[in-house]
């Protein structure tokens, strides 16, 4: 096999690297690993109606984040760069007015009016909206006119089919007079996706093109451009598209698609890149939990189904809590606490970080649940869940015998606790509940007597003379 040289090509024009998109740079990224092939990243910037400021600096950080490090990109160079779209406007025009020289493609001046109007007419007869042609029959020249506007169309053939092998699906084939004549540059000088992707494929030596099931539809056009210019074309690989539940398709408007809100949230790179590999494929034994390197040993493209799998934020909060709950090495915890550390809202001593992570790593599932169940390590809680003023007495005994201690620590602590609750016949549930909302605030709260121990003994009863002050 020659040299695997894979990409993904995201467009800057969303808020950050949609999710979506990660599946195919894994997928992208575990095929070119396997084969010590090169991963790239190119950015296609040609819509300039839709870029938004930072998000290629955000697409390529989250990227990096996630550990699909790349081999070639606009960041780090490569043989066939740069590798942004609008840097290599004059190499599209080139190859576009090849086409035109060759009769693959045409120029096209119709109005946009006049467009609408055409595609108004076909839908009213249940016909499929494509180019009508009008310009390729009556061989429209370049423009003299600077001012004038114009396209540049791909010229299809009116007869016969043009057909693919790919690789997850098999033979597909097309009939050529339902294909359209696609615009290859627009009137602004930049060119479309179709004519850019195969010019930057067969220049950076793509020998794969793994990508959504949406392209499917304008693989044909791609391949007519291959053939009119002469190329060899890569292997095609159309993979599934990620789903809603409710199989619709994924889109911000039912669930989070952009990697920097799974960030914020506080999921950790692992668990995402565990989870997508499970959509569409799955392990030989059917383990749910495995590293990448695992997939990278056992990952057959062929076996991707088709099938679009179904991406449920819930279903990957529980494997995220897996990932922080099995792993309990020193180094994992380590990690952990840089991570948690991260997420915070400010500053607060890494020290109490540290010994608070054994009472939660069992309770969380993100690490943005840390906050909310231990913020009262930090701070004396400004609300409680219970109304303790009618237990001023309860808790001056309680002040009495922890003043007592001299060992403060969680066993001390629990067996002195014990010995009261059933000194004075108050069920136990009932007496920790008290305790617990003194300390915490609230009803639900990490192992209470660990807790304590954590806080200190003059921060405990401070807390508790809070409530028997006047």
């Amino acid at each position: 096999m020659k040299d695997v040289r894979v990409r993904i090509a995201p467009s800057p024009t969303g808020e950050d690297l949609h999710i979506g998109n990660v599946y195919t740079a894994l997928i992208n990224y575990v095929f070119a690993r396997q084969r010590n092939g090169k991963f790239i990243i190119r950015i296609e910037d040609t819509d300039r109606a839709r870029l938004v400021p930072g998000s290629e600096q955000r697409i390529l950080s989250s990227i990096k984040w996630l550990g699909l490090n790349y081999d070639e990109g606009p960041d780090v160079g490569g043989p066939y760069g740069p590798y942004r779209q609008s840097e290599r406007l004059d190499l599209y025009r080139q190859y576009a007015e090849k086409l035109v020289k060759e009769d693959n493609a045409f120029y096209c001046n119709c109005s946009p009016e006049r467009l609408d109007e055409m595609r108004k007419q076909q839908q009213s007869r249940g016909f499929p909206t494509i180019y009508d042609g009008k310009c390729k029959r009556e061989h429209n020249q370049k423009p003299k006119n600077k001012n004038e506007k114009y396209v540049i169309r791909l010229n299809i053939p009116e007869e016969g089919k043009t057909e693919f092998e790919d690789v997850i699906r098999g033979k597909i084939s097309f009939e050529n007079r339902l294909i359209d004549d696609q615009v290859l540059i627009k009137s602004d000088g930049f060119p479309t996706y179709h004519l850019a992707v195969v010019v930057d494929d067969h220049l950076m030596k793509i020998s794969h093109c793994i990508r959504a099931e949406e392209w499917i539809s304008s693989t044909p056009k791609h391949i007519l451009i291959y053939n009119y210019l002469g190329w060899h074309q890569p292997i095609f690989a159309h993979g599934p598209i990620l789903r809603n539940p409710d199989k619709s398709k994924l889109s911000k408007r039912k669930n989070p698609v952009w990697v920097s809100w799974y960030k914020q949230q506080g999921f950790i790179p692992e668990a995402i890149l565990n989870y997508l590999a499970l959509m569409g494929w799955s392990m030989p034994d059917g383990k749910e939990i495995f590293s990448l390197n695992e997939m990278m040993k056992y990952f057959i493209l062929k076996d991707l189904k088709a099938i679009g799998p179904a991406f449920d934020v819930r279903k990957l909060e529980w494997m995220n809590g897996e990932y922080i709950r099995k792993n309990q090495s020193a180094s994992w915890r380590t990690k952990l606490k840089s991570q948690i550390y991260e997420y915070l809202e400010k500053k607060y001593p890494e020290e109490i970080i540290d010994k608070t992570i054994p009472l939660i790593q069992e309770r969380i599932k993100k690490l943005s649940d840390y906050l909310p169940l231990c913020e009262f390590f930090f701070q004396q809680p400004q609300k409680y869940e219970l109304d303790l003023s009618d237990k001023k007495g309860l808790i001056k005994q309680i002040i009495e015998e922890l003043e007592k201690l001299q060992n403060f620590k969680e066993d001390d602590i629990g067996e002195t606790m014990q010995n009261l609750a059933t000194m004075l016949k108050i069920k136990n549930s009932e007496f920790f509940m008290f305790l617990r909302i003194a300390m915490t605030g609230k009803k639900i709260s990490p192992p209470l007597n660990e807790s304590m121990e954590i806080l200190g003994k003059d921060e405990v009863l401070k807390r508790l003379r809070y409530f028997t002050s006047e």
